[in-house]
């Protein structure tokens, strides 16, 4: 097993849609053959799985608040929090790494990180449900997994020091059904810095990942690892997925389960998403969702739009009436007709 360095000509990377845009990177273009290991730290970000809802998972108010990024991963699982004083951790496979590895087999990726975890002070590990890592009975990683072809990475989240109310916070309650899509199962968690050593207890999120890694790699310093450095070449090939995909709305907010259509309106009260699906020149699925009126508003009147013609004589009426007017702003009755209307060239 190497280390992969994420970082860019030095620099720390904390964007959690560039970071999480990496591993795509390397398992469908750049295929280094063998097993990779890279760790990094997103700054706040909501990471929710592909086969998700969005509007199931966060809290689109406080994300805008609170500076809070919404990233979709391409990989399946429920939706988490990052922020700074928590670390991610991903295998990248591609061939046989002939050490053992298998797609789906979650222990055997996270033997590595539990192994560490026990050197550093940390009793009562173990896995549960498959791919929740576990310190007593209280989760503090999520695993993950995605594939393409000979390639494939397996990651999840080691939770040294989270803030758990902003996670709570961004996360809305699991919802009761009526949402097309996964939804995460909400379940007790916990930061692992209170088990830890007392020599790990006063890190730096930084010094914390350093430690882990030698331990993972039975070394004392990180110069001392195998090590892949991601090239300027590396890094053009992923801006240029950034670009392309990942780093764009129509990826991280609109690529919702059971939607063809996705557009985004900047209005005076805020932000509002609109996903929609038109087939034989009628709506047949609407949702709203954003920073413009409540979620309950803002679905009441994506219900009045379902079944309407996809026209603007059917949907103006519906949006032009004072009620609401109140939600969407009085700028926000003709872009909204004009998003649901108009065919995308």
């Amino acid at each position: 097993m190497y280390l992969i360095d994420t970082n860019r000509h030095g620099r720390v990377v904390t964007d959690a849609v560039v970071n999480q845009s990496i591993d795509n990177y390397l398992v469908n273009d750049l295929k280094l053959p063998g097993h990779g290991l890279m760790m990094y730290v997103n700054r706040p970000a909501v990471i929710v799985g592909i086969n998700q809802t969005v509007t199931a998972e966060v809290d689109f108010k406080y994300l805008a608040d609170n500076q809070v990024q919404l990233v979709r991963r391409t990989s399946g699982g429920g939706a988490v929090y990052h922020d700074e004083r928590n670390l991610i951790f991903e295998h990248i496979i591609n061939g046989d790494p002939k050490d053992g590895s298998t797609f789906g087999d979650y222990t055997v990726f996270a033997e590595p990180i539990l192994r560490a975890l026990a050197a550093m002070g940390v009793n009562n590990l173990g896995i549960s449900n498959k791919s929740a890592l576990m310190v007593g009975d209280q989760k503090f990683s999520g695993m993950t997994m995605f594939k393409n072809g000979d390639g494939y990475a397996a990651g999840g989240t080691i939770m040294y020091d989270l803030n758990v109310a902003a996670a709570h916070a961004a996360l809305i309650p699991a919802a009761e059904g009526g949402h097309p899509g996964v939804a995460s199962n909400r379940v007790s968690i916990t930061n692992l810095r209170q088990y830890l050593a007392p020599a790990y207890q006063d890190l730096s999120i930084q010094d914390f990942r350093v430690a882990l890694l030698c331990h993972i790699f039975n070394v004392d310093r990180l110069d001392q690892i195998e090590t892949y450095h991601l090239t300027d070449h590396d890094w053009a090939v992923i801006d240029q997925r950034l670009a392309e995909k990942y780093a764009t709305d129509a990826w991280n907010y609109g690529a919702n389960p059971g939607f063809r259509e996705y557009r985004q309106l900047k209005l005076a009260s805020g932000q509002l998403h609109v996903n929609f699906t038109r087939h034989n020149e009628q709506l047949r699925s609407v949702a709203l969702f954003g920073t413009v009126g409540t979620p309950t508003a803002l679905a009441g009147i994506a219900q009045q739009l379902v079944g309407q013609p996809a026209t603007p004589a059917a949907v103006r009426p519906i949006l032009a009436v004072p009620t609401v007017m109140a939600v969407l702003g009085s700028d926000g009755v003709e872009p909204l007709v004009q998003a649901l209307t108009e065919v995308a060239e």
